[in-house]
């Protein structure tokens, strides 16, 4: 099974910038979509970012598109999430995750298999 750890999170102003990285370690990566996905408090889980597994193809949830931008670098065992532009409204625990196979459905059900301990964004003046 997959490991996966974050880092870089932190607090920011609003406007500001943020990078996320995430160490993943066990199984083969470049076998899984790879994603984030964020949990305020009292609020459900929501899919954020998705790279897939097999021609890189990305996907957003609506409210950090044009924002938020993930990559993956399967050599080194990393997926990053520039986050851009950041609104109080990020504020949240930033968790990355490994759905499966495929991207599939994730941004709207941010459901994994797999998913790391967090690392918390705070965005405020």
């Amino acid at each position: 099974q997959l490991q996966l750890a974050e880092s870089g999170g932190g607090s920011v102003q609003p406007g500001g910038s943020l990078r996320l990285s995430c160490t993943v370690s066990g199984f083969a990566m470049d076998y899984y979509c790879l994603g984030w996905f964020r949990q305020a408090p009292g609020k459900e889980r929501e899919g954020v970012a998705a790279i897939s597994s097999d021609d890189d193809s990305t996907y957003y949830g609506d409210s950090v598109k044009g924002r938020f931008t993930i990559s993956r670098d399967n050599a080194k065992k990393m997926v990053y999430l520039q986050m851009n532009y950041l609104k109080p409204e990020d504020t949240a625990v930033y968790y990355c995750a490994a759905p499966g196979r495929y991207c599939t459905g994730y941004i709207s059900s941010a459901k994994s298999r797999f998913w790391g301990q967090g690392t918390q964004v705070t965005v405020s003046p």
